[in-house]
């Protein structure tokens, strides 16, 4: 990807890590009413809230009154040395004018539809707060996927614009006639592109003042698409309450956040993590934000990054932490690192008392769904279990429940099933958009059924046993959504091939690689099969259906 070199003029580049740096065209921000920031307890459930004006706005308006350190809300880096760091006042006015930008510019509504496919460049941060504000709903997406992801998207999201860079912009042109509820499209790039409005351009003279909307929690907020590895991808609508969760005293207390911390969250922005770990859940503290561009996973940038810089606390995939510790020929202490989190696929015990080992640091559990957001976890300075993935975290009350939705005894394998009757608790998600049938498949008497396997011990913490539908993990592409765990390696998709009769001769190895780069081509690269066998035939029910649950037996050796 370019190197972003126009940021030097409109968002203010320093390449020296002291202080924050505004842009030279920054408007200082009004004064903002409110006396203190709102408060509330687990289970309450406020009529009105929007992070923008109830959170960001807020720690503004500690910054202008002085009750905040100088440290920036956002830090953003990249490999090149470039540097971007925003205070929240900072974040107050550039999101102001993105909301304007995409309302009076673009013609978006309250409750249109934005899809955003932008790697970890500061704009995404601009986009979707100026979502949240002018009540449009943020369409996150992968910068993994190829044209029929894309497509696929936008014409299941009846999305009215799109916002994203050069890579993709071609592909999306190509779309265009496919996706006639698609009018504005807007362009993160150095260059210009005919057909496409340049969004910096637009940022810098668009106009600071804006009125954000008076949303109701429960009003839609983002539609977070699960990953759809081996079958279509649902979209999980969430509402404004997803936000409001990170403000509850139980989740505050997952990481305890402080105005003095610099967490960096590693997740691709296209999954529902980014906006817990790179958004709602620092900014709720007052926490700066680090970022680092990050193409590509690369442990050797990811060591020194942690090294160079103050981050204090890290989210990020087991994948992550495993190759770190393989960049670590000993053992190493980290000049600031006090708190590591991990979640997207199962961990294993052992991987855990490694990293303990060698880095002097414990690594803490959380898990969560695209529907769910984090619903459990080993708070911070709880006792770890290891292998566990935590206690369930309020105004989630989660159950080991069988198909039916009985809760089963403690110890005994079931499903993961999160209480919603009497009430559904606020940060779970509304529906899967436009699908009434499979939002209904989900709901298990009094519960919501996640589909993942587990069982309870009698502390209360959870231990995750795979999952119980075709949805797999690959590579920590896919926070939040744990799978089937083969060792001590990444969670892989695996192919089970039954061959035709033509096929039968031709080299195994020759077919495997025919077939893996014809899925990277076609699809998004996390989901080519690495594992490919060549099996007789698949097991299938009375009915015809294929046996998952023997494949994965055969593949785990379970009894």
């Amino acid at each position: 990807m370019q190197r972003l070199m126009r940021l030097q003029v409109l968002w203010g580049i320093r390449h020296s890590y002291n202080g924050v740096h505004p842009a030279p065209w920054y408007l200082c921000c009004r004064s903002l009413s409110r006396a203190g920031a709102p408060r509330w307890n687990d289970h309450d459930r406020p009529e009105e809230f929007n992070f923008a004006s109830d959170v960001l706005d807020y720690w503004t308006q500690m910054e202008q009154e002085g009750k905040r350190g100088s440290n920036p809300a956002l830090w953003w880096v990249n490999n090149q040395g470039d540097e971007v760091k925003w205070s929240f006042g900072e974040m107050t006015d550039l999101s102001q004018r993105a909301a304007n930008v995409f309302t009076q510019t673009c013609g978006l509504q309250h409750g249109d539809h934005l899809a955003l496919i932008l790697p970890r460049v500061p704009e995404w941060w601009l986009v979707v707060i100026g979502c949240i504000r002018a009540g449009i709903i943020f369409i996150p997406g992968t910068t993994q996927m190829k044209a029929k992801d894309i497509l696929y998207r936008l014409q299941m999201s009846k999305a009215k614009g799109i916002v994203t860079i050069d890579t993709f912009a071609a592909e999306v042109d190509s779309l265009v006639s496919e996706c006639p509820a698609l009018k504005t499209k807007l362009l993160v790039s150095d260059h210009s592109r005919q057909g496409w409005l340049d969004f910096r351009s637009l940022i810098k003279s668009a106009s600071p003042d804006h009125t954000c909307i008076k949303s109701k929690t429960l009003d839609p907020m983002g539609t977070f698409f699960t990953s759809g590895t081996t079958g279509l991808p649902k979209m999980a609508k969430h509402s404004h309450g997803l936000a409001l969760r990170s403000s509850l005293p139980s989740c505050r207390q997952l990481m305890q956040l402080k105005t003095s911390d610099v967490l960096w969250c590693l997740s691709d922005p296209g999954w529902i993590m980014a906006s817990l770990g790179c958004l709602f859940e620092p900014w709720t503290a007052g926490s700066t934000l680090f970022i680092h561009h990050l193409p590509q996973f690369d442990p050797k940038v990811i060591l020194q990054t942690l090294c160079k810089y103050p981050i204090t606390q890290c989210l990020a995939a087991p994948a992550v932490y495993r190759m770190v510790l393989q960049q670590i020929s000993t053992s190493l202490r980290f000049p600031a690192l006090e708190h590591c989190v991990t979640g997207g696929e199962a961990l294993l015990p052992e991987e855990q008392e490694e990293w303990r080992r060698r880095t002097g640091l414990l690594l803490y559990q959380v898990y969560g769904q695209s529907e769910t957001g984090i619903s459990c976890g080993t708070l911070r300075g709880m006792k770890i279990k290891p292998g566990s993935m935590g206690k369930s975290i309020l105004p989630f009350d989660i159950q080991i429940i069988d198909d039916k939705g009985n809760i089963l005894p403690l110890n005994t394998e079931g499903n993961i099933g999160i209480r919603i009757k009497p009430t559904k608790p606020i940060g779970l998600f509304m529906c899967y958009e436009d699908n009434p049938e499979k939002t209904a498949e989900v709901e298990c008497g009094d519960f919501y059924n996640t589909g993942d396997r587990a069982t309870m011990d009698e502390e209360g913490y959870i231990w995750f046993l795979g999952r119980n539908d075709d949805i797999i993990n690959a590579s920590g592409w896919l926070p939040l959504m744990l799978s089937l765990h083969s060792g001590s390696t990444l969670q892989v998709v695996k192919a089970f091939i039954v061959l035709t009769p033509e096929y039968l001769s031709h080299d195994r190895d020759q077919l495997t690689q025919e077939l893996q780069q014809h899925v990277k081509s076609v699809t998004a690269p996390y989901k080519y099969p690495r594992k490919v066998e060549f099996v007789p035939e698949l097991p299938k029910t009375i009915t015809g259906k294929i046996k998952r649950s023997e494949l994965r037996k055969k593949e785990f050796g379970q009894k």
